[in-house]
């Protein structure tokens, strides 16, 4: 016999004739299942002995059919469109407080409203973070502490895409900052808070052009990560590391993480999606719109990250990356330990001499 109160958003109900059928409020579905069968457990040899159980067809509301989210306390940047909206839509609609962490805060505005139009009780709020600003970063990092709030699942979503050269508030080129260290400082500002909440997860959402990334261990330096000039810079260059960035980082946090009861996964969300990442160059809005029909929603596109923040089978397994709401190996650099610590101390130096400026 199945026990146990329904998940979240379902009703049972039951026919004149007497048939007992489930209604799905959340996906407005019905179904003659009850949907407490969907937690039952497997029995494994290894926490890493998990199946597949959604694919690149999949969408976030699917992969949280029948989750209760009640109590959990969700950060997503940049999450006022595209994947990220939908990352935090699909949270909220299942009981989860989400709160969406963005620098168009107007956008973020229109985001939650839009929700909680959908779901009048989605807890949602929205706050302002800039990360090509690491002074922002702490500013939001700082209040959300303030708040008081526990912190469940951050999931580092935000990201720039085709950027010229361009150098930050803190001297520091612009895509590496705001894809990989201004979310790399975010965490480390919230760690405590997320060791007090464990079970927690962060979650990074990478992309498949790590694979194309040109560092090295040997190259694994500030002026090849960070360049300086403009002088041989290539935006595709840039946007490649800090993806392979993302992956070091998920796996070096998970390291070190673990034993306090966080863990760590990155993700490819899908290829070439319309979100607003090609904005910047009308060539790329171009190819994305020509593209657009072959590639995955939005729905589709938040389906992993979704996966990688719910799922009951990684509730204590880090270190991995995902692509289709499955576990798939990296590059042979993203999966290298040795890079990934030395991304971590350069990622420490680069944040301790910017510390040092501001004293001074």
């Amino acid at each position: 016999m199945v026990k146990g109160e329904l998940p979240y958003g379902w009703e049972r109900n039951v026919t004149d004739d007497g048939t007992v059928f489930y209604v799905d409020h959340i996906n407005q579905k019905t179904t003659y299942t009850d949907p407490r069968l969907a937690f039952a457990e497997e029995i494994k040899d290894s926490p890493y002995d998990f199946r597949q159980k959604f694919d690149a067809s999949s969408t976030a509301l699917q992969v949280l059919m029948g989750r209760d989210l009640t109590g959990k306390y969700v950060i997503v940047t940049g999450a006022n469109s595209g994947i990220g909206f939908e990352t935090a839509r699909s949270l909220a609609l299942h009981g989860a407080t989400v709160v969406m962490a963005c620098r168009d805060l107007d956008s973020a505005k229109r985001g939650k409203a839009a929700i909680q139009d959908e779901l009048a009780q989605a807890k949602v709020e929205a706050m302002y973070i800039d990360l090509s600003s690491l002074e922002s970063v702490k500013a939001f990092a700082d209040k959300y502490i303030q708040l008081g709030w526990p912190l469940h699942v951050l999931i580092l979503n935000a990201g720039v895409f085709g950027l010229g050269f361009k150098i930050t508030e803190d001297n520091l080129e612009q895509t590496f900052q705001v894809n990989h260290l201004a979310q790399f400082y975010l965490t480390k500002l919230l760690v405590n808070v997320l060791m007090e909440s464990a079970p927690a997860r962060v979650i990074v959402v990478s992309s498949e052009s790590h694979r194309m990334s040109t560092l090295s261990e040997q190259h694994l330096v500030e002026d090849r990560v960070c360049p300086p000039k403009a002088g041989g810079f290539w935006h595709f260059d840039a946007y490649n590391n800090s993806k392979l960035c993302n992956v070091l980082f998920a796996n070096e946090l998970n390291n070190r993480l673990l034993p306090h009861g966080v863990v760590a996964n990155s993700l490819h969300p899908g290829n070439m999606m319309s979100s607003g990442m090609p904005r910047h160059w009308w060539i790329y809005r171009l190819l994305f719109a020509l593209v657009r029909p072959f590639t995955k929603s939005m729905q589709q596109g938040a389906s992993t990250t979704v996966y990688c923040a719910v799922a009951e089978e990684l509730s204590n397994v880090g270190g991995l990356y995902f692509n289709n709401c499955c576990r798939c190996p990296p590059s042979n650099a993203a999966s290298s330990k040795s890079m990934a610590a030395a991304l971590w101390s350069l990622s420490e130096k680069l944040l301790d001499r910017i510390d040092r400026l501001r004293v001074q």
